[in-house]
């Protein structure tokens, strides 16, 4: 009996035996200078020699170091994961199981017989990140261990750690019930699924990119219409529920809704939806991607591999005698310029746009090519939000931060309630800018950014000046107040 060390051996798949039993006992079959033999490794060599005894082969038994054999080892699996998965049913029982409990015992998930366990934790995975209002699931390869996070209200947090051949597995399994290519790792691939938890079914929007240590998956978890939060639940101020009543009583012109990525845009949007959608309108969307399913209005789906984008998809609905149109983006001048077109053409408009505040929204539309008086013309009004995150109950006194502001501030702790963050949800903060006949002139006569935010901030109240509130209020923290703005 010979020993190998620090070597990559290929698998040898034999057609006429049960490769799970020899999976099980360690004892694995490879090519080594073009020879057929077993590897197996000392701590299970008892179990694969009794095993060895009872076969038909005469191969040679090489043992290998713990590191070599692994890597024969995870060759097989994904072999063997592949094609379990294949025959798998997705209608799985969700249960719920701590993440950081079920992966204690990685030997017997990376060693079973089936490819249930398997099956069972990627289950267990989208159980909590629904049970938890995950908005998003992280799934990291990194250099000898995997990681899965959830994004909880805007943050990314740390769920569990796992042994990398368990994370590669995990991603076999979200590839097959996604529809994705197994076997490809070189490129980048996007899908979709269900999960039905509870009776209640969610989306699941799937991409895949590969990396230096190997592939990472992000899976965006998308909601149903009857999750969306009113305008009340969002938690915006009265000054701002007031003005976006106002605009949504428009029967034309255009509404923006601006923030960063991940400041709730393409919710807020679909709250006006809800409030405006009746079985007198016809409302049409185009989005990337369709974030809420809703039933009382129509959403189409961008999809650019055939030429389906923003503006294209936005002419085309022009011609369906829309009422109300809902832009998820507007990213360009063809898009906008078809999109101002039909604000003045008698639509109510609704798009967003990647801006930090109300006015540079204004000189940002004007940048890509808008002319002033076609943006006074069309324009009805602006909002600017960011999603600030509430501290929990068990929060604590800043004794910095309350000397600085004069008054009592409170910090982040963290305990079982909000699961150690010092968090618990979230409140949308904005300002709204009412685009009046004064502003109108503004605009066209080619104001600058200062000129126009010195008429905003005497009409309402800026959002640093309602992070602040928030944050003198002990609703949030100094830290998460700064994170989203407070000092821009």
């Amino acid at each position: 009996m010979k020993t190998l060390s620090n070597i990559n051996l290929d698998p040898l798949f034999l057609e006429d035996i049960n490769i799970d039993d020899y999976i099980k006992f360690s004892l694995l079959p490879a090519i080594y200078n073009n020879k057929q033999i077993f590897a197996t490794i000392q701590k299970n060599l008892i179990d694969a020699l009794n095993f060895y005894n009872k076969q038909n082969y005469d191969f040679e038994i090489y043992i290998l170091d713990e590191n070599s054999f692994n890597q024969l080892l995870h060759k097989f699996m994904n072999k063997k994961t592949a094609s379990d998965l294949q025959h798998s049913s997705i209608e799985e029982e969700y249960e719920e199981i701590d993440l950081n409990d079920f992966i204690k015992n990685e030997f017997d998930i990376l060693h079973s017989d089936n490819s249930a366990p398997i099956i069972k934790l990627v289950n267990s995975m989208f159980y909590q990140a629904i049970d938890k209002k995950a908005s998003d699931i992280h799934i990291e390869t990194h250099e000898k261990y995997g990681l899965i996070r959830f994004r909880i209200d805007g943050v990314l947090l740390n769920e569990a750690q796992v042994d990398k051949n368990i994370i590669n597995l995990v991603i076999n399994r979200i590839k097959v019930i996604s529809n994705l290519n197994i076997s490809e790792k070189r490129i980048p691939q996007d899908g979709r699924t269900q999960v039905k938890i509870n009776n209640k079914t969610t989306d699941m929007r799937v991409s895949l990119l590969p990396t230096y240590f190997g592939e990472k998956v992000v899976i965006r978890l998308l909601m149903e219409s009857n999750n969306i939060p009113s305008l009340e639940e969002l938690g915006f101020s009265e000054e701002i529920k007031n003005g976006l009543n106002k605009l949504i009583n428009h029967s034309y012109g255009m509404i923006l809704v601006t923030g960063p990525t991940g400041s709730g845009k393409s919710t807020t949007l679909h709250s006006f939806l809800q409030i405006i959608a009746s079985s007198e309108k016809n409302i049409i969307t185009i989005e990337n991607p369709i974030e809420y399913k809703a039933d009382n209005i129509n959403q189409i789906q961008v999809n650019e591999k055939v030429g389906l984008t923003f503006a294209t998809g936005l002419r085309s609905m022009l011609r369906q005698d829309p009422d109300v149109i809902m832009v998820g983006e507007i990213r360009d001048q063809e898009t906008a310029k078809t999109a101002i077109q039909a604000a003045l053409t008698g639509h109510l408009m609704l798009s967003t746009l990647h801006t930090n505040s109300a006015v540079a929204t204004i000189s940002r539309l004007i940048d890509i090519g808008i002319k002033p008086y076609l943006l006074s013309a069309s324009l009805i009004g602006i909002l600017s939000q960011r999603l600030v995150r509430i501290l929990c109950d068990c929060k604590e006194i800043d004794e910095i931060s309350s000397k600085e502001y004069n008054t009592t501030i409170y910090k982040a702790k963290g305990c079982n309630k909000c699961n150690f963050t010092g968090f618990l949800g979230r409140k949308a903060v904005g300002e709204i800018f009412i685009i009046n006949d004064e502003v109108k002139n503004l605009i066209a006569k080619g104001a600058t950014d200062i000129e126009l935010k010195q008429y905003m901030t005497k009409q309402t109240t800026t959002i640093k000046d309602n992070i602040l509130i928030l944050l003198k209020s002990g609703q949030t923290s100094i830290k998460e107040a700064i994170r989203v703005g407070l000092k821009d």
